[in-house]
């Protein structure tokens, strides 16, 4: 078909012959005869099993596996706390102690959280209630008018609306931090999350991808919620959509009912099969810059916002951004999340209730729905005086008593009255000390210094006894802590 053509030169040619292909007239019967191989040789191909393993590495599944084995084999290398507890013998009693019980009652109540959680219990049950007895026509009597029955059956969906709503939008950033900690996969992310989601904190089979289920589930309950928000907002009764409102209804019913029995009956619930015995040890170590304060005190008032100006305008102009900074440099929890939950649950319910209220036709019930909003928004504030508690029992922090004789009542009546006051304090005591490991200690310790000073200096022998001891003890120990070199003490020499 074709002829050589050969080229003589000194210089050596990497191309030695030439090949011309002349087409030929019967083309378009060997272009059909070669797609008709081409086709056959595919579907010979299709019956073996080497085109779905070259394919399989790109498919989601095999990606899934894959990530899953990643992160399970990072989560073998990290040992919580969990892991070297026994399991508590829970023993099921047959008569039921109502002493006990109350108590436990009593100490439950005791959290804001769940005093909050209550309340909104008792709201969404009595609206329901209601909701169901006049679908039910339970309520005819009462209601004879049909026009009335539908008014007040749309109260109780936007009042329903509204307490879902405001749920869904304070448990949602808790679960973007999860499945952001969930994303990253870190050593201090995976203990975190066990403590959440795990059985006694310890390690479980395939953990991640458990818990990345109970999530998935999770988001998808508070998005459907907040598509049936639109709903009810964007449209009247008459002109809803009732199959997309059913739809995200039992969307929203089913994906927390399966996420809780999930969580319960998969091994995210179960004792662990192996118990392992060897656990880390966890080695305290002293630095030798730092010495713990074993009695801190606030630094400054609540009205001394003159001692440090910069804290008092940051926390006045930048309240939720500070609040949470200082939440996550105290050890509460994440700041974002924190800056997210108080802004929502000051903000959140009066604009839920608000527009829950324009779209009432009830006057009284209009009015009672948004005075309930501006309420809460002010309640919101607990949250800090909530937090406020805590740092003061945990940093064993001095409390007034001014309101009603009670530390607690104190904290969130201050938080209430003065929430910029109460966090900059918060924050110049935080900025006082250095925190570690829920305690405070001492800044800046330097050989020679002015704190230096204040801890070498010993009491005269003509004091107490006791306040020797203590001297004694606190030398020793900052000998211990310091190995430094430091020139002999003089002599102190008493003149009688």
């Amino acid at each position: 078909m074709g002829e050589e053509i050969h080229f003589e030169s000194t210089v050596p040619l990497k191309i030695q012959c030439l090949k011309i292909e002349i087409p030929s007239t019967k083309k378009s019967s060997c272009t059909r005869r070669g797609h008709r191989t081409k086709l056959v040789n595919f579907f010979k191909a299709c019956r073996s099993r080497d085109w779905r393993r070259k394919i399989s590495p790109f498919s989601p599944s095999t990606i899934f596996r894959q990530t899953v084995d990643e992160r399970e084999e990072i989560s073998l290398s990290v040992s919580s706390p969990g892991d070297a507890q026994p399991s508590f013998p829970a023993n099921f009693i047959k008569k039921l102690n109502l002493s006990s019980f109350i108590d436990l009652c009593k100490e439950w109540i005791k959290h804001p959280m769940n005093i909050a959680l209550l309340i909104w219990f008792i709201c969404v049950a009595s609206s329901s209630s209601m909701q169901a007895l006049l679908l039910l026509g339970m309520l005819n009597k009462e209601f004879p008018v049909k026009s009335s029955q539908t008014r007040w059956i749309e109260i109780n969906n936007q009042v329903l609306n509204a307490l879902f709503t405001l749920m869904s939008l304070y448990q949602h950033p808790s679960l973007l931090h999860h499945l952001v900690l969930l994303c990253r996969w870190k050593p201090e992310d995976i203990i975190e999350l066990r403590k959440i989601y795990c059985k006694n904190g310890a390690h479980k089979p395939n953990e991640w991808a458990h818990i990345m289920v109970i999530l998935v589930l999770l988001h998808i309950t508070c998005f459907s919620q907040y598509i049936l928000c639109g709903l009810y907002w964007g449209y009247t009764i008459t002109t809803r959509p009732q199959f997309l409102e059913n739809f995200f209804n039992a969307i929203g019913l089913i994906a927390p009912t399966v996420a809780a029995a999930y969580a319960m009956y998969s091994p995210l619930g179960k004792e662990s099969s192996s118990d392992s015995n060897d656990s880390e040890t966890v080695k305290l170590e002293l630095t030798n810059q730092r010495a713990s304060v074993t009695e801190p005190e606030w630094n400054g008032g609540v009205f001394d916002c003159s001692n440090d100006i910069s804290v008092s305008f940051l926390s006045f102009f930048c309240c939720f951004c500070v609040f949470g900074w200082n939440m996550e440099r105290l050890g509460f929890g994440n700041m974002y999340v924190h800056i997210a939950m108080f802004f929502l649950l000051c903000f959140a319910p009066l604009w839920i209730f608000g527009i829950s209220a324009l779209n009432i036709s009830n006057g009284w019930m209009r009015d009672v729905v948004a005075i309930s909003g501006m309420v809460l928004s002010v309640c919101g504030l607990i949250y800090g005086g909530f937090w406020r508690l805590k740092m003061r029992k945990i940093f064993k922090l001095g409390g007034d008593r001014f309101c009603c004789g009670s530390e607690t009542a104190t904290d969130y009546l201050q938080w209430l009255f003065c929430c910029w006051c109460s966090l900059a304090q918060e924050v110049r005591t935080g900025n006082f000390y250095e925190v570690e490991d829920g305690g405070f200690y001492r800044k800046d310790l330097g050989v020679g210094g002015e704190d230096d000073c204040s801890l070498l200096l010993c009491p005269l022998p003509r004091e107490s006894k006791e306040s020797s001891e203590n001297a004694s003890v606190s030398l020793r120990s900052w000998n211990s802590l310091t190995d430094t070199k430091r020139p002999p003490l003089q002599q102190l020499v008493e003149v009688m």
